[in-house]
């Protein structure tokens, strides 16, 4: 069966993205539908959503957003899109995913675009988007049977795990070098801590950037993308599989923050404005202080991130930002709690535009072992961070439990 995913958007037509749109749908299984409003549509949307636009294009997607909450077209998700560089458009986009998570309860997606967008840029967000429709029951899942691997191939680390009736038994990880090489090591590195051959496990299960080369390399059972696989790992490692809960992960190349319920994701951001913000900024930044991340994370919580002057999001700007502190004569720690400080400012303003945090805020990866950081962005956010157990490795976790549900029920 082929998902519905209805596009609210404006621009994508004159920016000439529409077709990498169409070509990203195409790769991932979805048909792209324009729910069909009048005029009359417009006048009484502003009034039942309570905003009203100047563009007709930006009118046109409440139009649309209220005919979907009204159930005049019948879609399984929804993708809102509008131009990066448009103020009002970042409002409306806002407002109408809000409005169709309110109403008309279906997963929804939203994302700023640029003339270069291309379909490549599109694919692991509408990948996740179709995943979160078409393998709702297996998401689901709350428990784990039977003896399985989990891999994640991510693009700076490659971590897994071995799990046996709901228990890890071991959990490695290795710098990502080349896909395979790693990916076939951490491999063999779990066979051997769990003390297991190949033949007793009885499912595997890929994630990450190198999950389809991965995957078909170990014959995996389940080749997944991380965005509802993290969102399993960490909602079965920090116990918050029944009502609602946010993830946030900041990862080497990108940052994610999902919203779910029940255990199944149904809304999330993916990237930033730039990898000021990224796990990558905290390794240049530990390395220019001269210790590893677990010591940059404690000097952290010893500083006081206000004696720095940080206004960039650009990862070189800012580290001269940190380099130019260094240079006047400021304290590590200082300089280490602001830039814990600014990577979770930098992730409140860009990804929670785009989904609302509840608690409880649930931290996952690398990054989240790094304690000023925790700290950072609890201070921020206002709310209780909790790091769960094997936090590094919830991706690989997910790819367990979910190719456990590959081969045995619920």
């Amino acid at each position: 069966m082929t998902v519905r995913i209805a596009q609210i958007s404006c621009g994508t037509e004159y920016s000439g993205i529409q077709r990498e749109i169409y070509r990203a749908a195409e790769i991932t299984g979805m048909q792209i539908i324009f729910p069909e409003v009048d005029m009359d549509d417009f006048k009484r949307a502003i009034e039942v959503i309570g905003l009203s636009p100047a563009s007709t294009g930006l009118k046109v997607m409440l139009a649309r957003a209220l005919a979907i909450a009204e159930g005049k077209v019948e879609v399984d998700g929804a993708i809102v899109m509008t131009c990066f560089r448009c103020a009002e458009g970042a409002l409306v986009r806002h407002t109408v995913r809000r409005f169709l998570h309110e109403k008309a309860r279906i997963p929804v997606i939203s994302y700023s675009f640029t003339e270069r967008t291309k379909a490549e840029n599109l694919l692991l967000r509408f990948e996740a988007l179709v995943n979160m429709i078409e393998r709702r029951s297996l998401l689901a899942r709350k428990k784990h049977e039977g003896l399985t691997i989990g891999i994640d191939s991510g693009s700076t680390m490659t971590k897994g795990v071995v799990m046996k009736d709901g228990e890890i038994l071991a959990a490695h990880w290795l710098p990502t070098t080349e896909v395979i090489a790693s990916g076939l090591k951490v491999y063999e590195e779990l066979l051997a801590k769990a003390g297991i051959s190949k033949g007793q496990v009885e499912a595997i299960g890929v994630t990450g950037y190198g999950r389809f080369i991965l995957g078909k390399e170990l014959k995996a059972n389940l080749m997944q993308e991380e965005i509802t696989v993290c969102s399993k790992g960490a909602s079965y490692l920090g116990k918050a599989q029944e009502g609602d809960a946010t993830i946030i992960d900041i990862g080497g190349a990108d940052n994610k923050a999902i919203s779910i319920h029940n255990g199944v994701p149904y809304s999330f951001t993916v990237g930033g404005v730039c990898a000021g913000a990224s796990g990558r900024f905290l390794e240049i930044a530990s390395a220019r202080l001269g210790v590893d991340l677990t010591t940059f994370g404690e000097l952290a919580l010893k500083g006081d991130p206000h004696k720095i002057v940080m206004n960039a999001y650009c990862i070189v700007f800012g580290m001269h930002d940190l380099v130019t502190a260094l240079a006047s004569g400021a304290r590590k720690e200082d300089v280490a709690a602001a830039a814990c400080y600014s990577v979770a400012e930098q992730f409140f303003e860009q990804q929670f535009q785009e989904v609302e945090a509840k608690e409880p805020v649930l931290q996952i990866g690398g990054t989240s072992l790094i304690k000023g950081l925790i700290k950072a962005f609890e201070d921020t956010l206002k709310m209780k961070i909790i790091v769960p157990p094997y936090s590094q490795y919830a991706g690989a976790v997910g790819a367990a439990i979910l190719s456990s549900g590959m081969l045995k029920s619920i």
